[in-house]
């Protein structure tokens, strides 16, 4: 899946990608606020994140920056995939990045993708509660908190954290989604 929007590129990841993945992702203050991360965060790890097969209705893609005037650089990553059978969206930035909307960009891009390329009408997220940034994040892109708080995995962290969790319909009114297929 690609995806092209007016400051962000959002393609697959390949495996020659890896050392600058690693470069990317590999920030103490990223890994503790994914889920699934481990920390430290090595090349071999960015290896085998690129390698990883993704179901059907799932998709990631990389996200790279092409605003700033230089050569499009990697500054985070963007997907859709099933946990417990939901289909929920996670993403990260790199965090030179942070705090310039792009996570609300990529974020709606993979909307699309996950309405129109892969068939989705809704999608859950999470984040940790200490990480209200990303909270943030999802209530620009439409997400609605459920009001349920549970103890999700932060592998970085070693021990499960209190998250919250979020809705999204895709099926409503979407005139804001881009329209994007495979």
């Amino acid at each position: 899946m690609f995806a092209r929007t007016p400051r962000l590129t959002l393609r697959p990841g390949w495996i020659e990608d890896a050392p600058e993945l690693a470069r990317a992702v590999a920030h103490e203050s990223v890994a503790m606020k994914l889920a699934r991360l481990p920390w430290p965060y090595g090349l071999a790890d960015a290896e085998a994140f690129l390698s990883m097969p993704h179901a059907a209705g799932e998709a990631a893609c990389l996200i790279f920056a092409h605003d700033m005037g230089v050569a499009p650089r990697l500054i985070g990553c963007v997907g859709v995939h099933h946990i417990d059978s939901v289909p929920e969206i996670g993403y990260w930035l790199t965090p030179d990045a942070w705090g310039r909307g792009y996570a609300t960009e990529a974020g709606r891009a993979m909307l699309g993708i996950a309405r129109y390329a892969l068939g989705h009408r809704r999608l859950g997220a999470h984040h940790h509660l200490d990480n209200p940034a990303s909270g943030r994040v999802l209530r620009k892109l439409g997400f609605a908190p459920t009001g349920h708080i549970a103890p999700r995995e932060s592998r970085a962290r070693g021990v499960s954290v209190p998250s919250a969790s979020y809705t999204l319909a895709l099926d409503g009114d979407d005139s804001d989604i881009p329209r994007m297929a495979a």
